[in-house]
Parts: C-alpha cells; sequence; structure tokens
C-alpha cells in the first residue's frame, strides 16, 4: 500500500534542542514535575477515571496544535459522514462513434484514489463500457468544479515533499510520484503504478534520488495525471484511451438530460479505514482533502480556504461549545491555528467513540501527535484499568523530537503512582 511507504507525511519541520541540560537528558532521568518546570511554553491536562484533572498546567491557554488538529477535522468527518461513508467519483459517457464515446470524470474530492483502487475503478468501469458496446475512449474530459481552482490551506510549503502535496477534487496518489531510473530511462518505482507521459516529463526535472515527490503547485498537473493513470489502467483492460484532456463543466452534459452516471465508483475504503492510516502516518493530504470536501457539503462548492475555516469555526462552536479558538486547514500545517489542552480533551471525550483509530504510540498510550518548527504535540487517551483517560500535551518550544512521547510515560506513571 502507499500509504505505508511514506515513512512520515505530517507537519515535520526541523526541530532545534534546548540549549537546556535537562531538556537534552531524557525525561527518565528527571521527576515529571521537574521535567514541566523546564518547559516555559507548554500546556498539559490529564483527566481521571472521574473526569477531574489529575495532571494540568496552563490547560486553558491557547496554543499551536500542529497534527493533533488531525483529531477535529476526523471528529468533524465521522460526526458528519459515519464510519462506513465511502467517498464517490462519478463517471458520464457521450457517444461520438458507434464504438466509441468522450468519457466525462466527476470528482468529488476522493482522499483515496491510490493505483490499487484507480486499477479497481478502471476494471469496473471497463467492464460496463464494453457491455455497452464501446472499446475507444477518444477524449478524457474532468469537472474539478467541486475544489476552487488552485486551492492551497495556509501552512504549505513550496517544495517538492509528498506532505506538501496541494489538494484537488480528482487526485492520484495524493498527488505524489514515485520514480527511479533505470539504465538511463525514467521508470515507475512501484510496481502498482504504470508510468505515464506526464510522469516521464516530470521525472526529468526532479530529484529522484530523494524518491517519493509532488505533483507541484498547478493543480491541472494532478489533475492530468489522475486522467492519464486511469487512461493506462483502462487501456491495461482492453479499452483504447486517446492522450486528449480537457476541462469542462459537467453542467453542459446534464443539459442533454444525462442526468445519471454511467458509472459511480464508491472507494472501497470506509471513511473510517481511511483516517485510520491518517492519524498513524500523519497524512496532510488525506486531512485537506477531508476538511474541503466538508467545506462544500456543508457550505456549498466549490470548497475554500475561506470555507474551511468558516466550517471549523461554526461546526466546533455548536457542537463543543467551543469559543476562544481559531483553525484555518485540516492538516495543521499552519502556525496560525491555535487551540487549548483543554479544548483537545473535550474534544477527545467526544471522540471516544472512534478512539481505536489512534494508533499506539507507547505501551498503553494511543495518541495522535504534532511537529512543526518549535512546535510538539501530544494528544490522545492513556488506557489505565479499563479507562481511557484523555489527554493532551501541547509544547511550544522546541525540543528533542521524541521528547514528547517520553513525556507521556511520565504521564502515565504519573496516574499509576
Amino acid at each position: 500500500m502507499l500509504l505505508r511507504r511514506l515513512l512520515y507525511q505530517g507537519s515535520v519541520g526541523t526541530v532545534l534542542l534546548l540549549g537546556s541540560l535537562l531538556l537534552h537528558a531524557a525525561p527518565a532521568s528527571v521527576s515529571l514535575k521537574e521535567a514541566l518546570s523546564q518547559l516555559h511554553e507548554t500546556g498539559v491536562l490529564v483527566l481521571n477515571a472521574r473526569q477531574e484533572a489529575a495532571i494540568e498546567k496552563e490547560s486553558s491557554k491557547l496554543r499551536v496544535p500542529a497534527s493533533t488538529t488531525k483529531l477535529v477535522t476526523a471528529y468533524l468527518a465521522l460526526k458528519h459522514w459515519g464510519t462506513d461513508y465511502r467517498f464517490k467519483t462519478d463517471f458520464y459517457i457521450t457517444r461520438t462513434a458507434q464504438n466509441t464515446a468522450s468519457l466525462w470524470i466527476k470528482g468529488y474530492g476522493d482522499p483515496f484514489l491510490v493505483s490499487e483502487e484507480i486499477q479497481k475503478l478502471a476494471e469496473a468501469l471497463a467492464h460496463r463500457l464494453k457491455a455497452s458496446g464501446i472499446n475507444t475512449i477518444d477524449e478524457v474530459i474532468l469537472d474539478t468544479g467541486y475544489f476552487e481552482t488552485n486551492v492551497v490551506l495556509p501552512g504549505r510549503s513550496d517544495t517538492d515533499n509528498p506532505y506538501d502535496a496541494i489538494p484537488g477534487a480528482l487526485a492520484a496518489n495524493f498527488n505524489t510520484l514515485y520514480l527511479k531510473k533505470a539504465h538511463g530511462a525514467i521508470v515507475s518505482a512501484e510496481s502498482q503504478t504504470p508510468l505515464t507521459p506526464l510522469a516521464i516529463k516530470l521525472g526529468q526535472h526532479a530529484n529522484l534520488r530523494h524518491g517519493r515527490f509532488n505533483l507541484g503547485g498547478s493543480v491541472k498537473t494532478g489533475e492530468r495525471y489522475f486522467a492519464e493513470l486511469l487512461s493506462a489502467f483502462l487501456q491495461q483492460s482492453g479499452i483504447q484511451v486517446k492522450n486528449e484532456v480537457q476541462w469542462r463543466n459537467l453542467k453542459e452534459l446534464l443539459a442533454l438530460k444525462q442526468s445519471q452516471p454511467f458509472y459511480r465508483h464508491l472507494n472501497s475504503l470506509t471513511l473510517a479505514e481511511i483516517i485510520q492510516p491518517m492519524m498513524r502516518y500523519s497524512t496532510n493530504f488525506i486531512a485537506n482533502q477531508l476538511a474541503l470536501k466538508l467545506s462544500a457539503e456543508k457550505l456549498g462548492a466549490p470548497a475554500s480556504a475561506e470555507k474551511v475555516k468558516q466550517m471549523m469555526k461554526s461546526d466546533l462552536t455548536n457542537y463543543l461549545g467551543w469559543q476562544d479558538f481559531y483553525l484555518e486547514d485540516g492538516a495543521g500545517l499552519s502556525h496560525q491555528n491555535r487551540l487549548s489542552p483543554q479544548q483537545l480533551v473535550i474534544l477527545l471525550e467526544a471522540f471516544r467513540p472512534w478512539k481505536s483509530l489512534l494508533p499506539e504510540i507507547e505501551d498503553r498510550i494511543f495518541a495522535k501527535s504534532g511537529t512543526l518548527i518549535g512546535v510538539s504535540t501530544l494528544a490522545g487517551y492513556i488506557y489505565q484499568e479499563q479507562h481511557w483517560l484523555p489527554f493532551a500535551l501541547m509544547i511550544n518550544q522546541s525540543v528533542p523530537f521524541h521528547y514528547k512521547n517520553q513525556l507521556a510515560i511520565k504521564l502515565k506513571q504519573q496516574l499509576e503512582d
């Protein structure tokens, strides 16, 4: 699976170490009280089984949440759609000759159209095309108006790293490519992904020694790549596809009274099955796709960065009663985001039905971590005596990368004493 090969796609930044000798030392060598006293820009809240504050430090102060923001996005998505929801992509055809047709595709922001899923899609679509006597597609027409053109949520950097991939209404493999050179030629670095003309072109200008890279800052590049990859899989299934891609509004077709899709593809993974790896690998692309799609459903298409911000503000105020907070992206990349440990713990109380979607980062500690430059956060549950005790740790100063995990172990030990 592609996602497992993206070793870490979260909000990664260079972690600067504090000059303090205590912070360079492992927290195991000092008490929890001593460790927290050295962290001047830190908030902590841990509840006991009676929902009382067992450990607390500056828990009402707003801080940068980093990728613990993904807990918010997951909660809003699960509350709105439910665990069994499956994302759709619609396909329409218009016949241009006896055995030939144009293929129209309407994208709705499915965040998990990886190669394996697109192959399943192509096989099902090819079967229906053949049953209708169609063996050639002379053009692929994309309607990507469900998202605003070139929508970019705050916090994205202009790099070719996978975690900086931009969202899109139609996107393959998280809008990333994984290529390599063999005998001087560019080839696909993964057996399940056919090589396309656009992939070769992009690979000629990329540093392939760095591994996977994103498709750049133009959403049309990612949309064309989706069309080419689908075409390659259709051809493997016996449908000839000419390399002609256009962008048009589906309303033109619907005006011809073709209101029902020729084929509607529902992703083979449920929302819960998509959120679980998003939490484990901290995949920014999935989180931002979910936030954008939610904003379009609630505030109307096209999805936009402004609608994401409005949706977050409205829903979290209505559902959780939050007042003083600020969120402007679904992944937690923005340094402008602000939440408090108290708010994260309130969120975790509401997230209990889906707590199994969180990874076990340490023994009996199930949590989502977050890392930005100068930010290290962790929020989740400590499992103790059949109780899931919510906790939030928000460090807004530079510490060693695994320091938050070591502190979480200290929190667990404190509860056990």
